[in-house]
C-alpha cells in the first residue's frame, strides 16, 4: 500500500508539472472520518451496521482553469480494517471524479464546490478464506457500488504554494445493501500544494 501511494504521488507531481503552465493544479493529501445514521427502531435480529467511523486517508488532484471552473478526482480509503457487526473485517474505498467550481473568496481564501460520480469498493476479509470451484480460494470478497458525490471545501493559502483545506464530502451510494444507509458523509482536512498561477 505504501509503495502504491508513493508511485501515485510521483505520477501526480509529474503530471501537475506538465499541466500547470496556464492553469492551477492542486495536489493534496488528507484524512477524515465517516459519518452515517444508525438504525435504532428496526426489529430484525441481524441489522446491517452503519457505515461510519475509522480514519480515511485521502489523495486528491484538482485542475482549475482561468475561468475558475475545472475538474477533480479523489480516492479515500479506511486506514484499518473495520469490524462488520463484530464478526468480519472489512475496508471501504471511495473514489470519484467531479466537475469543479473554485471561486476566490478573499485574500488567501478560496472555495471549491464539486459534484460528480464514482464508486465504492468494500473489501470483506476472512481469515479462513472464501473458496469456490474452480476459482480457488481468496481471503477477500469485493462488493462494488456506483455512487454520486457532492463536496465542498475552503482552501487557505498558508505559505507560498502550500495550502490547508477543511472539507466535507457527501456520498449517495446506490443499492448499499451491506450497510444501514445509502447516504454517507466524510469530513476532514487536507494539506496540499498548488502548481501554476493562483
Amino acid at each position: 500500500m505504501r509503495k502504491f501511494a508513493l508511485v501515485l504521488t510521483a505520477c501526480a507531481v509529474l503530471l501537475c508539472a506538465a499541466l500547470a503552465h496556464a492553469q492551477q493544479v492542486d495536489v493534496a493529501l488528507g484524512a477524515g472520518i465517516l459519518l452515517s445514521t444508525t438504525n435504532l427502531t428496526a426489529s430484525q435480529a441481524f441489522l446491517p451496521p452503519a457505515e461510519k467511523g475509522g480514519i480515511y486517508p485521502s489523495f486528491s488532484i484538482d485542475r482549475i482553469l482561468p475561468n475558475r471552473f475545472g475538474y477533480s478526482a479523489e480516492v479515500a480509503l479506511s486506514y484499518r480494517q473495520q469490524s462488520y457487526n463484530g464478526f468480519q473485517e472489512y475496508r471501504p474505498i471511495f473514489y470519484d471524479v467531479n466537475a469543479l467550481f473554485a471561486p476566490h473568496l478573499t485574500g488567501r481564501i478560496d472555495a471549491d464546490f464539486m459534484g460528480g460520480a464514482g464508486g465504492e469498493r468494500v473489501l470483506f476479509y476472512s481469515p479462513s478464506g472464501f473458496c469456490s470451484f474452480p476459482g480457488g480460494c481468496s481471503t477477500a470478497l469485493n462488493s462494488n457500488h456506483f455512487l454520486f458525490h457532492l463536496g465542498a471545501d475552503v482552501r487557505y493559502s498558508l505559505w507560498r504554494h502550500f495550502f490547508v483545506r477543511p472539507e466535507a464530502h457527501f456520498y449517495h451510494i446506490v443499492n448499499n445493501v451491506e450497510f444501514h444507509s445509502d447516504n454517507v458523509l466524510r469530513v476532514g482536512a487536507s494539506i496540499g500544494y498548488r502548481f501554476g498561477p493562483k
